[in-house]
């Protein structure tokens, strides 16, 4: 089972292939560091988008549903759980902020059935994780701490979902992977409408989206697309795995082989740098990946 969707200072970078990939002009444009009110209001936004797709999701599917897609007939009732969890973040986070707290937006959910309802719902649940990862440096110790606490119930969300309902791996590789803001607001805001005007600004922006052919597997060679004007210059693609990336150039038309040793969870960003993944060199992405493996940890 795959799932695409239209995302951090890496340890290491490894060239899967030679070719050089054209640096363009740093952006010194951006903002200061995000305050801790602008932390704390951006995972509300994620917590509030999480809490309404459970509520939603609940709401449509019945346990009948769950069961005519041969989902186990107690997974209904621990998705209810979950929500409970999420309205629980929501009113925490709300306590926190007080009235600078963003109020919740509009929202179009890709999921159609209660199928996709759990591919969705592991997909939120792992961008999650990264992005209480990733923002952990702008908070506080005693924030952090709280902060930590929502990421760890997060991370059993994910893995419950893709190993105990679809029968996958419970975990990536021996790190998750943090996102930064920008990265994790282009994913979120693929499934966002519209928000109240009355909303703080946030200190974010999203990428154009990148997305992968269905079915695109390791060691694959796949065609992929983005709506974003090409810089000149060779590009390549960064494909994210827990503390590390692995950078290839892309081939003609918009093609990329896919590095054969991935595994799990993996973010692909188009890149115009050869050593580093940077906003400022961000053309496209991030996409979502699962290269879901086995219990002998093989593809």
């Amino acid at each position: 089972m795959k799932f695409l969707f239209t995302s951090v200072a890496l340890t290491s970078v490894l060239l899967a292939h030679s070719g050089e990939c054209v640096p363009r002009a740093r952006d010194t444009s951006s903002g200061s560091t995000p305050t801790e009110v602008d932390i704390l209001n951006f995972a509300l936004t994620l917590e509030h988008l999480e809490n309404a797709f459970y509520t939603q999701g609940l709401q449509k599917y019945s346990q009948q549903d769950f069961l005519d897609e041969n989902l186990p007939a107690w997974a209904r009732g621990r998705w209810s759980q979950i929500a409970q969890h999420e309205s629980t973040h929501v009113t925490f986070l709300e306590g926190a902020l007080g009235d600078q707290a963003v109020q919740p937006c509009t929202y179009n959910f890709p999921d159609t059935d209660a199928k996709s309802f759990a591919a969705v719902s592991f997909l939120l649940e792992t961008v999650g994780v990264s992005a209480y990862s990733g923002a952990a440096k702008y908070l506080s110790a005693d924030t952090v701490t709280a902060a930590a606490a929502i990421l760890a119930v997060e991370s059993r969300h994910s893995a419950w979902v893709n190993s105990a309902v679809l029968k996958e791996n419970p975990w990536n590789t021996a790190f998750d992977t943090p996102l930064d803001l920008n990265q994790i607001y282009t994913l979120a805001s693929s499934v966002i409408t519209s928000c109240p005007s009355t909303n703080m600004a946030l200190p974010v922006k999203a990428f154009p989206a990148l997305t992968f052919p269905a079915g695109a597997a390791p060691g694959q060679t796949v065609q992929f697309t983005y709506n974003a004007t090409s810089p000149s210059g060779t590009q390549c693609i960064a494909f994210l795995s827990g503390l590390n990336s692995t950078i290839v150039p892309i081939g003609s038309n918009n093609t990329i082989t896919i590095p054969s040793n991935l595994q799990g969870v993996v973010f692909a960003i188009v890149t115009t740098s050869n050593s580093t993944v940077t906003d400022a060199d961000t053309v496209a992405g991030p996409a979502f990946l699962s290269f879901d493996f086995g219990s002998s940890a093989q593809a």
